[in-house]
């Protein structure tokens, strides 16, 4: 554990070292291992203060304290730290989720520079009426249940919406096929697959 101490008119002692190893080991299990942590303790006017920095990847988040003993100092300054730990990443994991959702968002509409599993097709009489199809592969005999009948407001958009939130209107309903009109007027429908990806249709 990378750990560089620093005391200013106080002398860093074993007991302290432990208890900072042993806070930095929680926030360890949220961030993981890569970051390097600074520990500057100092003493002024009968202040004990204990400062903790440490360095992931998207900068630094700092821990500060006071009191008037050394060890609740640094013990309230690690608390400050991991709580921020906590929130940066939430923060990191809502970017990464977000960044997933734009990719599927410019696959849906027309990016394919991806890997392809899907064969594409148009079905159409010319090719300015021509509508783009995916083909997926199923198998030969698919298994058949008993059809119920059930009405969904659910699986409906009562208002026109951007493809981008009935993405998320979807995943919030948790609905494999959601119907929804674009701000122009366009039926469009998305469908979440067997394999668990969502398809975009349009009717024409």
């Amino acid at each position: 554990m990378n750990v560089e101490y620093t005391g200013r008119h106080y002398e860093v002692t074993s007991t302290i070292r432990k208890e900072v190893e042993t806070g930095l080991a929680k926030i360890r299990k949220i961030l993981g291992d890569r970051f390097e942590t600074k520990v500057i303790l100092a003493v002024e006017k009968h202040r004990h203060k204990a400062e903790i920095t440490i360095s992931p990847r998207n900068g630094p988040l700092v821990g500060l304290a006071q009191a008037k003993d050394m060890s609740i100092a640094v013990n309230e300054a690690l608390d400050h730290l991991e709580k921020q730990a906590i929130k940066y990443k939430a923060r990191w994991q809502s970017k990464k989720r977000s960044a997933r959702k734009t990719e599927e968002a410019n696959k849906w509409n027309g990016d394919q520079s991806g890997p392809q599993e899907e064969v594409q097709t148009a079905v159409g009489l010319t090719e300015k009426t021509a509508v783009p199809v995916v083909v997926h592969k199923y198998p030969a005999v698919a298994k058949t249940t008993e059809v119920h009948l059930v009405r969904s407001d659910e699986a409906v958009a009562m208002r026109p919406m951007t493809l981008e939130e009935a993405i998320k209107e979807a995943h919030f309903k948790d609905r494999d096929v959601f119907v929804f009109r674009d701000p122009k007027g366009k039926v469009m429908v998305l469908h979440r697959a067997r394999d668990g990806k969502m398809e975009l249709i349009e009717v024409p």
